[in-house]
């Protein structure tokens, strides 16, 4: 995988060693990060994608030495190393170096480091989808309002479930049994036309690409529903599909044992997000 680092104000070629053993960051996850694309020669809400790593890192008692304006103006430098029609995934991450006291991270010893590195966009092919046995946190148990490296564990072992299965992304529900999201990106369902996604209710983040389709798809007439979401809902669901930033909008194409049809709901919110990707 081609990879370019951005540390300590200059750049690196590949996966630059960057923590070390006694750092707080590896031991006691204090870690925030964001994701951004850039592809066909666009990078579409890589400014939002940045205030969020500053507003995450808030959120786990870090403190970014750099602002948001500053991170985008690397981000974008990286992505122009790797030339226009590149498909690269943009990573910008702050991590802790020391503590204060028992567990505490010292916000003063933020660091700063970029990473872009090649990943090609999902064709929109699709993807298998189950529900997966494990579930999301609360904001009572983790910093769930954070985009925080120690909710991927979770996840992880969730996609490993749903791989060992034979799926691809598994969806998880938050502690009282609501559907929360894929283990990767926010979750929508389509029913009589309407296309509805799960209201944020502090167990899974209100993405960036999910935000900006709801007001895509209202704007274009779609009725939209942001609600609590069911398990029967989803297995009667007439389309499914996801929104996140590695893939933007990917429609699911089985969902357990029942194979579905990407819809017109579907097609036509990918459509408008390409079209505001490529309207800035």
């Amino acid at each position: 995988m081609a990879a370019k680092t951005f540390i300590d104000g200059e750049w690196h070629d590949g996966n630059v060693p960057v923590i070390g053993a006694t750092s707080h960051a590896i031991w006691l996850g204090s870690v925030a990060f964001d994701g951004a694309r850039a592809f066909e020669g666009v990078t579409p809400d890589l400014d939002r994608h940045c205030e969020r790593v500053v507003n995450s890192a808030r959120a786990m008692h870090l403190e970014s030495p750099l602002s948001a304006g500053e991170i985008m103006e690397i981000a974008l430098d990286g992505v122009r190393r790797f030339g226009p029609d590149a498909e690269v995934y943009i990573r910008p991450l702050l991590y802790a170096d020391s503590g204060l006291g028992l567990l505490a991270p010292d916000p003063d010893s933020t660091r700063f480091v970029l990473t872009v590195f090649d990943a090609p966009m999902p064709t929109g092919d699709g993807f298998s989808a189950c529900l997966s046995p494990y579930r999301r946190p609360g904001p009572e148990t983790a910093p769930t309002d954070a985009k925080a490296s120690c909710h991927y564990p979770n996840s992880s072992r969730a996609i490993i479930d749903a791989r060992d299965r034979g799926f691809q992304n598994p969806v998880m529900c938050d502690a009282l049994g609501h559907v929360a999201e894929f283990a990767t990106s926010n979750i929508w369902i389509v029913k009589d036309g309407v296309a509805i996604t799960p209201v944020p209710n502090g167990s899974f983040l209100n993405g960036i690409t999910r935000q900006r389709l709801i007001g895509l798809m209202r704007a274009d007439g779609i009725a939209v529903e942001e609600r609590t979401v069911t398990v029967r809902d989803v297995e009667d669901a007439d389309e499914i599909f996801n929104s996140g930033n590695y893939g933007k909008v990917q429609p699911v194409t089985r969902f357990e044992d029942r194979k579905l049809q990407p819809g017109p709901v579907y097609r036509r919110a990918r459509e408008l997000y390409w079209d505001f990707a490529h309207s800035r």
